[in-house]
């Protein structure tokens, strides 16, 4: 017989990219990677961003190995959010029906960096969702945040980070909160957009929040 976590990485190979598949997961943690505002293309096969992800889901199946976690990866089909077509939340969305299909219905932290995050954000109504690690987010004006309501969202950023807006962010965590969200934002000393310097920091306390994530109640329906 096939276990679930087995199941999601010899059918979900297309949507996730399953690092850590206990025979039955008592929860998933999927990790999004950054990208570009457009790219129609898939992701070059060494791609940058995706590697910048592995130390963090690293970190994580250290931190959760007691806890039988599933640890992935969420593969894009193109390189670019595409504006209206936001295609890396379309694929978030993907490989969260992924894991309801073949894990079942376990809670699931979402971790994304940079345009990953502002994926895992819109993914965040999704009903297996416990809340979102978000890593020097993209959060343009305008940012839908209605459906956050009851989720719990964590956005971590340097505020001498040149590529995505600290301010954004901090200002999305106010909207997301009017909204019903229990938002915080998180000030990093450094680490700049590509969290190099000071990794450790990031990856500690990305840890520390996602595992405090898995051990809180799930939202009540509707919120």
């Amino acid at each position: 017989m096939t276990s679930p976590a087995q199941g999601v990485r010899r059918r979900e190979g297309d949507l996730l990219d399953v690092l850590s598949a206990p025979a039955v997961p008592t929860a998933a943690v999927l990790l999004l990677h950054g990208g570009r505002s457009e790219g129609l293309e898939p992701p070059p096969p060494v791609n940058l961003p995706a590697w910048r992800m592995r130390p963090f889901a690293a970190r994580l199946r250290r931190s959760l190995v007691d806890r039988h976690v599933l640890v992935a990866l969420v593969r894009y089909r193109h390189r670019g959010w595409n504006g209206a077509r936001a295609d890396a939340a379309r694929d978030a969305e993907a490989a969260l029906a992924a894991v309801a299909r073949t894990a079942g219905d376990v809670p699931v932290v979402l971790v994304g960096h940079s345009m990953g995050a502002r994926a895992a954000l819109r993914a965040a109504g999704y009903p297996l969702v416990r809340g979102v690690v978000g890593l020097a987010p993209w959060c343009p004006p305008g940012e839908p945040v209605e459906h956050l309501a009851g989720r719990r969202i964590h956005l971590l950023h340097d505020e001498a980070d040149r590529v995505t807006s600290a301010s954004a962010t901090w200002e999305f965590v106010r909207r997301a909160r009017a909204a019903g969200a229990h938002a915080e934002g998180i000030a990093m000393r450094r680490g700049g957009h590509a969290m190099l310097r000071g990794a450790s920091d990031w990856q500690r306390r990305t840890a520390e929040l996602v595992a405090a994530l898995l051990a809180t109640p799930s939202p009540a329906p509707g919120g």
